[in-house]
């Protein structure tokens, strides 16, 4: 293989014409005969028997020439590129420029990687939130502790009243004749969560068990429904079960089924460990991510679009598998939400991009800092990948590439190198105002989650 020469089409985008010499083109024609001689019906032999030179002369000197070119011209390419250390971005396209018995020669117009140029990438100033939780955080964990512990208790000694959940049948008329989508059976009603048309659920607050209702409401003029917007109707509803939500107590024997502390104190001290790592590990990943928006805010690079195209490829991908493992596939995700692939994959460029160019940075700091990679730290990450997948070692070599997994190492490093380097001060977290109001929706979405299963299949009554 020798390369003639590199042509630069445009930025990004080379040239290169490389030859194939004659003895490199004989054995692939010799292995192109051999392959295919067998299919060669040629008089006075036995199938698969005929010299090739025979079979040459009959069918022509060029009968092997394409099969040949086939089988070498992509060792000779990957041969030039690891030569002159050219980095693809893509796949090339090949054109065929020559073909003779002593040789051939191609040219290869492929994408390269681009060129970048970092700003300052040691001492990055950035401001990092100092962690610390608040009696109030956790009193909103507390309360979702509470509705995540609460019981629907059925109550047989009162009345209803504001808060419980009704178990009910209910039938509507209006002007005396049953409307369609106005019945339900059993259906579970919270009273005061305004899951109902306005009234509806006020009329069954001091009623038992068994009572028959009659209720009067007006549906609202801004209806979703023009047969019922602004009409009167009267349902007929008979009240079956009545419960309440029990909440626990907070106390040592609280404690003590739910976790494996003996106090509640000692649970609760619990809670605010566990909620100030989940801050803190939050906080560091926020902090790499305003470290990484200057890195590449200060770079410069002109990206080829192929590299933005294939991250959303991945993108798309692994969308696809959340979306199966969920029983959905792409097709009935886009009809759902009304959109389009294209649509689709414009709303996810920006993070393409965003990602293309830290990785662009990152291994140029690689390059940069001359970070080397140890056999010991490849031989940890692949076994580390096998774990994590739980496949054996030797498959998990087949599947990445030494170059790959190389390269992520030195690129984790570089990030490592950055976030080490970086003046980070520390600013005080701002204050959530109306702290209670969160832990008082977490409440209500809750309970209203539990509640209104039934209510979304009959809609009619509903507001």
């Amino acid at each position: 293989m020798s390369l003639k020469g590199i042509k630069k089409l445009e930025e990004n985008i080379i040239e290169l014409e490389i030859e194939v010499l004659a003895d490199e083109f004989e054995v692939a024609l010799e292995k192109s005969y051999k392959k295919n001689v067998g299919k060669m019906n040629v008089q006075g032999f036995r199938r698969g028997k005929a010299p090739r030179k025979i079979v040459e002369r009959m069918f022509g000197e060029g009968v092997f020439f394409e099969d040949a070119v086939n089988l070498l011209y992509p060792q000779a390419y990957e041969k030039a590129i690891e030569e002159e250390k050219i980095e693809p971005v893509d796949k090339a396209d090949i054109e065929i420029i020559k073909v003779e018995k002593e040789g051939f020669t191609f040219k290869a117009k492929v994408t390269v990687k681009p060129e970048v140029e970092l700003g300052t990438y040691k001492g990055i100033k950035v401001d990092k939130v100092i962690t610390n939780i608040s009696d109030e955080e956790i009193d909103v964990e507390l309360e979702n502790v509470k509705n995540k512990y609460v019981r629907l208790v059925s109550v047989s000694d009162r009345p209803s009243q504001i808060g419980d959940v009704t178990i009910i049948d209910y039938e509507g008329f209006i002007d005396g004749v049953v409307f369609e989508g106005g019945k339900g059976e059993n259906h579970s009603l919270k009273l005061g969560s305004n899951q109902f048309i306005p009234g509806f659920e006020e009329q069954l607050v001091g009623k038992n068990i068994g009572d028959n209702v009659e209720v009067n409401v007006t549906f609202p003029e801004e209806y979703k429904s023009e047969e019922l917007k602004g009409k009167s109707a009267i349902f007929k509803v008979k009240i079956n079960e009545i419960k309440f939500n029990e909440f626990p107590i907070f106390d040592d024997e609280f404690a003590k089924d739910i976790s494996e502390f003996d106090t509640f104190e000692e649970y609760k001290n619990s809670l605010r460990t566990t909620l100030l790592e989940q801050k803190e590990k939050r906080n560091d990943t926020e902090t790499e991510g305003k470290i990484i928006e200057i890195l590449i805010k200060d770079m410069k690079v002109n990206i080829p679009e192929v590299m933005v195209e294939k991250q959303l490829d991945n993108f798309v991908s692994d969308y696809e598998q959340k979306l199966r493992s969920q029983g959905l596939d792409l097709a009935t995700y886009l009809s759902y939400t009304k959109s389009d692939i294209e649509s689709f994959r414009k709303m996810f460029k920006p993070q393409a991009e965003s990602q293309v160019k830290t990785r662009l940075a990152l291994e140029k700091i690689t390059e940069l800092e001359k970070i080397i990679i140890s056999q010991e730290e490849i031989d940890e990450e692949y076994k580390k990948i096998a774990e994590m997948y739980k496949m054996e070692l030797d498959k998990i070599k087949t599947y990445i590439p030494l170059i790959e997994i190389s390269k992520d190492i030195a690129v984790q490093k570089a990030i490592a190198l950055v976030k080490n380097s970086a003046i980070i001060t520390m600013a005080e977290e701002k204050k959530i105002d109306n702290i209670q109001t969160v832990a008082d929706k977490s409440k209500k979405t809750t309970n209203k989650k539990t509640t209104t299963k039934k209510a979304t299949e009959k809609t009619t009554a509903k507001e």
